[in-house]
């Protein structure tokens, strides 16, 4: 009895561990962009995501000043450093991995898009990005 008993608990254990996997894969850390020029850190804030450039290639302009959000479409922020720039926001966990209803702030154009997040794995997360009906993915990698 106390076997059979033993055997239930520690297959329920293997079970719990084994399916916990994706659905509980975390999205905050330190992630790199595909064309590797750039690092994002994904943190909670409450109980939403938002994230931040950490690092990327030239931060810095030819003369030594920090690179600014010169695209910007509000005039008022086009003189604050890239880096460091918080360019993620308000995404919401659904479960299993995903986290919807977030926003990201593209620098290079200046332009802010609709955003969902996908942890494939511990290392691999799918990140994609829409205006309209138009969306376009990456997968980005965990560097920390």
């Amino acid at each position: 009895m106390i076997k059979k008993r033993l055997k239930s608990i520690l297959a329920g254990l293997v079970a719990t561990i084994f399916f916990t996997g994706v659905g509980s894969a975390d999205p905050t850390g330190v992630w790199l962009t595909p064309n590797g020029d750039s690092h994002i850190e994904i943190r909670h804030c409450g109980e939403k995501l938002c994230g931040k450039i950490v690092w990327f290639t030239e931060p810095r302009n030819a003369d030594g000043t920090l690179k600014v959000d010169e695209k910007n479409k509000n005039e008022a922020l086009r003189t604050r450093p890239i880096l460091g720039l918080e360019l993620m926001s308000g995404f919401t966990e659904t479960g299993d991995g995903k986290w919807t209803k977030g926003r990201i702030y593209n620098p290079e154009d200046g332009q802010t898009y609709r955003s969902k997040l996908e942890v494939k794995d511990q290392d691999t997360l799918d990140v994609s990005g829409c205006v309209l009906v138009f969306c376009k993915a990456q997968t980005w990698t965990r560097v920390k």
